[in-house]
């Protein structure tokens, strides 16, 4: 998947020439989900824009969020998601950062029905929301949600994952590479020669492939407005994945540092 936070908050006369290689990319390597939300900005104008130049691949999976509060400012908010993105539904519309998020998710399921929406979900970024996010997992009927999860930041392997894996939720992961720290700390340094006989070639693959090789992971949205870097993380979906015994090879080796 590709996030769009911060990367696509661009003006539109920079949006063609900076990101549409970018997308371009990202489709021609197995691409899919875009994801989205009026928080980040101008992204979604950005992403409207790019997906008209890309005559708007088929393969593409919608995915964007409401971040108001109100029944009615909701409803006008995904609305212009709609408008933004040159969409007539969403194949995913998620309450971001649990904001006011009964008074969305009644809305969700409305529109689910309705086929505006194909799948509903519920977001956040931030450690101190999991116990919330935990209890409303287990009462709500979700298609998906979305939080944060690398190599450094375990948490979520406590509570979030084996919730959803026993739900039956599929899983999105932002912040897969730390918001860069994970970079930084291996600067300068070589993926190790065990990583690279399993086909991790470099550290953006050795990041992206801990995040997906969990069973319970569906898809990880990094985000990115370098061509280079989204053809570099596309190449995390293709090959072999870590076994346990691998993953726990990573974290060791990434403890050491």
């Amino acid at each position: 998947g590709l996030g769009t936070s911060r990367t696509f908050d661009v003006s539109q006369s920079e949006c063609q020439l900076k990101l549409l290689p970018v997308l371009d990319a990202f489709f021609a390597n197995a691409g899919a989900m875009i994801d989205s939300s009026p928080m980040y900005g101008a992204a979604e104008t950005t992403i409207g824009n790019l997906l008209d130049k890309l005559e708007r691949p088929e393969s593409l999976f919608s995915a964007s969020k409401v971040w108001t509060d109100g029944k009615q400012a909701g409803i006008e908010q995904m609305q212009e998601s709609m408008n933004l993105w040159g969409l007539k539904a969403f194949d995913l519309m998620q309450v971001h950062n649990l904001r006011d998020w009964q008074t969305h998710l009644s809305t969700l399921k409305d529109w689910k029905e309705q086929n505006k929406i194909r799948y509903i979900g519920i977001t956040t970024s931030h450690n101190r929301f999991h116990e919330e996010l935990a209890e409303i997992l287990k009462t709500e009927n979700l298609d998906f949600v979305q939080f944060s999860y690398n190599i450094e930041n375990r948490i979520s392997e406590e509570s979030l994952l084996p919730i959803a894996e026993e739900n039956g939720v599929a899983v999105l992961i932002n912040r897969p590479f730390k918001r860069g720290d994970l970079f930084r700390k291996v600067k300068g340094r070589e993926v190790p020669d065990w990583a690279k006989e399993i086909g991790i070639n470099s550290w953006g693959q050795f990041f992206l492939k801990f995040v997906v090789s969990h069973p319970a992971v569906t898809c990880a949205i990094p985000a990115t407005s370098k061509t280079s870097h989204a053809l570099d993380n596309m190449q995390a979906g293709f090959g072999v994945l870590p076994d346990a015994a691998t993953r726990q090879r990573m974290i060791n080796f990434m403890e050491a540092i």
